[in-house]
């Protein structure tokens, strides 16, 4: 009996080890499918809906910086481009990322910054860089005026805004001073915003005393703020949602190994945010306000970008 009760003790055993094993290897084959599957959905919507080339960024040796894991450049676009209407760069951010010392730096030029358009020729605001050759003109331009190399570029259409902030479920950000801006008051202090939220908050101008420059630091805030809330793990339960927010609001010369390179390497540079607003002198010139940035300004810009993470 006691022989017997050990063999039957022994099969129930087996047949539950069996029975773990095939729930384990169930997990693990549809959880691998999911991943894949997953994977693929990224990497498909990077690689056909978000990526566009610029003529202006030699990809090949920014591929050789970051496997270096040096210092990057990414100018960020904000684009209000609406029906009927090629839009402008109102939103223009150099962003450094130092993966090295786990450092970011993020520098503003205002949109009515006086300069010479590259391949156009015609001197005026920045932001006509945009609307007179798109991405590729914006990069030159912005390369040019500050001598600098950038690496990447992203493009994000300001419509869209709110539907990105949505599709990471709100944001947080410290606001400095208390307004109102259409239907919406904001508190001083942190504060959580939607997706509308989020556009009122950025396109406040008027009742800032600052003007342009508070307005630039609200962008700054708010993209540091997707950023964020980006990197955390439960926006993976709304991939879906985010990737065609992106898909329709988004575009950059970054392919999908270059993003998943980027996480491996650069992923602890946001841990440590600096800005930075670049001044200078605001005059009408026919009809047209521009700020005239010195050239002791721009060498100052020139250095921060380019001394970045080599102290």
């Amino acid at each position: 009996m006691n022989r017997r009760a050990r063999k039957r003790k022994k099969r129930r055993r087996k047949r539950w080890f069996r029975i773990f094993l095939f729930a384990l290897l169930f997990f693990l084959v549809t959880g691998g499918v999911y991943l894949y599957s997953l994977y693929n959905d990224v990497r498909t919507t990077v690689n056909q809906d978000l990526h566009e080339d610029v003529a202006s960024i030699d990809t090949n040796e920014t591929k050789g910086k970051v496997d270096r894991k040096e210092p990057i450049n990414i100018l960020l676009l904000g684009v209000d481009e609406r029906e009927n209407d090629v839009g402008r760069s109102d939103t223009m951010i150099v962003m450094t990322l130092d993966p090295n010392n786990n450092q970011m730096q993020m520098v503003s030029i205002p949109r009515d910054t006086r300069v010479e358009i590259a391949g156009d020729g015609r001197t005026t605001r920045i932001n006509h860089a945009y609307a007179y050759g798109g991405s590729d003109m914006a990069v030159n331009t912005v390369e040019n005026f500050l001598d600098i190399d950038l690496d990447y570029y992203i493009r994000v259409n300001m419509e869209g805004l709110s539907q990105v902030v949505d599709a990471v479920n709100g944001i947080t950000v410290q606001n400095d001073r208390a307004f109102s801006s259409g239907p919406f008051n904001f508190e001083e202090g942190e504060i959580e915003l939607d997706g509308r939220e989020a556009l009122a908050y950025v396109r406040m101008r008027k009742n800032d005393p600052q003007g342009d420059l508070g307005r630039n630091e609200r962008q700054r805030q708010v993209i540091q703020g997707i950023i964020e809330k980006g990197a955390r793990l439960d926006v993976v339960q709304k991939i879906d949602d985010v990737l065609n927010v992106l898909g329709d609001n988004v575009s950059t010369n970054m392919q999908f190994d270059d993003m998943r390179r980027l996480v491996t390497n650069y992923g602890s540079a946001r841990k440590n945010t600096s800005t930075y607003q670049m001044s200078g002198q605001g005059r009408m010139v026919n009809g047209m306000y521009l700020i005239f940035m010195s050239d002791e300004e721009i060498q100052k810009t020139h250095d921060m970008i380019v001394n970045f993470g080599k102290k």
